[in-house]
């Protein structure tokens, strides 16, 4: 057996790393935690002032330190230190907000984001644009400030908005994907495809009932949040949609 002699030093440089390692998490956490909180208050304003809750749930992650390395060899990240991964990787905090319809997913994006101390880094709206399979979801990354003993930090945070509907089907989804290692089988991906636009029917059918069982006359929205363009494919504006309250 060989023996390796550990010196005080070596021990208190990884004593170092860690607590970095934390101070650097918590951060994502604290900005987590604050857009929970603004969801919250939204939530309790609809119930309370309007007798309407557009959440059925919120759930939030904290990425791992594996999936921060997993994700910093997937973009090629050389040389990584924390500034470099606060800069190329925004996904580290993530919040999912379920709304019952497609109308309270951009109702909720809209009340979130025309908060004053919100600013709005990223949109893919993949509720106008599907991807290829199928998904849909609003996804969003927004900077929120926290207020440290240091002074105040601007924080990304992923908000991921979807319906019921959409919920269900992306969590199937991923549990195919991870079965397969993400070589799912083609004719797997055409039936998620098929599963998605039922999923996208029920939506809109379940929005009909709630419209016609409260009266709730329709109005246009205007378009949804911009997507940034590409060089190759400028997003195609979508259609019209209507709103829920």
């Amino acid at each position: 057996m060989t023996t390796v002699h550990v010196t005080e030093d070596t021990i208190n440089q990884a004593r170092e790393l860690r607590d970095e390692l934390q101070r650097f998490l918590r951060e994502y956490e604290f900005g987590m935690r604050e857009v929970e909180t603004k969801i919250s208050i939204l939530r309790d304003e609809f119930t309370h002032d309007h007798a309407y809750n557009p959440i059925e749930h919120v759930k939030s992650r904290l990425k791992s330190p594996d999936s921060i390395v997993e994700k910093i060899a997937r973009k090629g990240i050389d040389e990584p230190d924390f500034d470099r991964i606060r800069a190329e990787i925004t996904d580290i905090a993530g919040v999912r907000v379920t709304c019952s319809f497609v109308a309270d997913v951009y109702l909720l994006f809209d009340l979130l984001t025309a908060q004053d101390d919100i600013t709005v880094r990223t949109v893919k709206d993949y509720i106008a644009h599907p991807k290829d399979n199928g998904y849909k979801s609003l996804h969003a990354i927004i900077e929120v400030p926290v207020y440290l003993w240091a002074g105040a930090l601007s924080v990304p945070v992923e908000v991921q908005f979807r319906t019921i509907a959409m919920d269900f089907g992306a969590s199937v989804e991923h549990k195919i994907y991870y079965k397969f290692s993400n070589q799912v089988p083609s004719h797997l991906v055409d039936s998620l495809s098929d599963a998605a636009d039922a999923a996208a029917e029920l939506d809109s059918r379940m929005e009909r009932l709630h419209r016609e069982a409260h009266g709730i006359p329709l109005r246009q929205l205007p378009p949804p949040p911009p997507t940034p363009p590409t060089p190759s494919a400028p997003p195609t504006p979508p259609a019209p949609r209507v709103v829920g309250i």
